[in-house]
């Protein structure tokens, strides 16, 4: 009976729009007067940690969130971020499987770029820190 099925599908997204509300976990780092936002995960963050000082010594203020929740994604946070900074990377070992949340995310507010790494192959500071100069030029 698609009424019946209606009926579970509201009630499914009502459960998602709870934990959208509770769940959603992220860590945000140097956002304030930060030229660009990285977003990644996992080790490449743990990465971006360090690129971030790296790049302060260059003058370049870059920011970081860090989603610890994929699903849900910490949309709201990025939007609000958006609002303030109009440049995001979000670097990956993927394909960019994250790219189009943000891009989602932010709508339209700011530009959103992708560098990724696949294979097992792991960015370093070095090819990070390079591809943030391009994108700020």
């Amino acid at each position: 009976d698609p009424y019946e099925m209606e009926k579970v599908n509201f009630k499914i997204q009502e459960k998602y729009n709870k934990l959208k509300e509770r769940e959603v976990r992220y860590e945000s780092v140097n956002l304030d007067n930060a030229d660009l936002i990285i977003v990644a995960y996992g080790t490449v963050a743990r990465i971006v940690k360090t690129v971030i000082d790296n790049a302060k010594k260059e003058g370049i203020n870059i920011g970081l969130i860090r989603p610890i929740t994929l699903f849900p994604f910490p949309e709201s946070m990025i939007a609000e971020a958006s609002e303030r900074v109009n440049k995001f990377l979000v670097v990956e070992m993927s394909l960019g499987q994250m790219v189009e949340d943000v891009k989602l995310a932010v709508n339209g507010k700011a530009e959103v770029n992708f560098y990724g790494r696949v294979g097992g192959v792991v960015p370093t500071q070095s090819e990070i820190l390079t591809e943030i100069k391009k994108y700020l030029k």
